[in-house]
């Protein structure tokens, strides 16, 4: 029985790069098709090319593959155009899209049957609108392969190793930093997250049965809090390993919202993971994932992914990847100091 063939379009540094080790693990077949920024896993066999560019998607004009999964994030007329190349030379389509793509604002208890952005997927490269390029790819990739082949992964926050957007990675590197740490609360606050590697595996055994449709993929609100988050970070840093001349201790100050908003500080970016109660975080902490759990999503602990998220930050021995179009996260140093005080 030959192995399951998969195609991981989209690039292969975080969420990409997880699908694939998985499929390999498997012991699956995977081509990965990307503009060849970064290397695939070991054992992938790359295809390179531009989809924004003319004749881009040349490397692709043959082959076929029971599988295809797409990450895609901007204009959505990539997306259309790949599926459109790809129809009838694959079976299933996945779409790794985003909870973005629902109405603002998305209410507590929210699930795939709220309303959804306006978009095209013909939509071309000017498009800047994350929401409506997410809800504009899902629509190419319906079009082309057809209602009941196509799967729209709608994630929500995305944690774990390989992480090119920085959020854990921030908050890792200062807790090591130690000294008092400005902790937004409450504690007790309740987060709403997936690590990549459970995306990637309940992506691929959806794929493998042939779901459909949306699928809001985050843990269950709650899975973890802000104090379970970075009580994580400062067991998985040794509480924390600091300069050479020694350990350095984080002491974490919790520190009421309130207080964090009247510094002027920014949940999300300079605090990144962290929205204080109200509107934002209902939105992105408290989403209904009945149907994900129902079709299998199963969430490593947040200790897990904190600690080896810690292991790979360790790994790279200095500036840690990032994504240029996000921008930069974290909060100064005199900042957090200035607030303490």
């Amino acid at each position: 029985m030959r192995p399951t063939r998969l195609l991981i379009l989209g690039g292969t540094t975080f969420v990409g790069r997880a699908l694939a080790e998985d499929a390999l693990a498997r012991g699956w077949s995977v081509t990965t098709f990307t503009r060849g920024r970064a290397e695939p896993p070991p054992g992938a066999a790359p295809l390179r090319g531009d989809r924004t560019a003319a004749g881009g998607l040349a490397a692709l004009a043959e082959g076929e593959w029971d599988l295809v999964v797409d990450t895609w994030s901007d204009a959505p007329r990539a997306v259309r155009d790949a599926a459109r190349l790809l129809a009838g030379r694959a079976r299933h389509f996945t779409y790794v899209s985003s909870r973005s793509v629902y109405a603002w604002p998305i209410p507590a208890g929210a699930d795939e049957g709220a309303p959804v952005v306006d978009a095209s997927p013909d939509a071309d490269a000017d498009a800047t609108d994350y929401a409506a390029d997410k809800r504009g790819g899902e629509l190419a990739a319906e079009a082309e392969f057809g209602g009941d082949l196509t799967l729209f992964v709608r994630c929500g926050l995305i944690l774990g190793p390989h992480e090119n957007v920085g959020r854990l990675p921030w908050w890792l590197a200062r807790v090591a930093r130690g000294g008092p740490v400005l902790a937004p609360g409450p504690r007790e606050l309740p987060l709403q997250y997936v690590d990549a590697r459970d995306l990637a595996r309940w992506t691929l055994d959806a794929a493998e049965r042939g779901l459909s449709g949306p699928v809001d993929l985050v843990s269950p609100s709650g899975h973890a809090t802000m104090g379970g988050l970075l009580d994580a970070c400062v067991a998985a840093t040794g509480s924390a390993t600091g300069p050479a001349t020694g350990p350095a201790t984080a002491e974490l100050r919790w520190t009421a919202p309130e207080r964090v908003e009247a510094a002027g500080i920014a949940g999300w970016t300079e605090l990144p993971i962290w929205t204080p109660p109200g509107e934002l975080h209902d939105a992105l902490h408290r989403s209904d994932v009945t149907r994900a759990l129902g079709t299998g999503l199963r969430c490593r602990p947040v200790e897990e992914t904190v600690a080896d998220t810690w292991r790979w930050v360790r790994s790279l021995g200095g500036a840690l990847p990032a994504v240029p179009t996000r921008g930069a996260l974290g909060l100064d140093p005199a900042k957090e100091a200035e607030a303490l005080a």
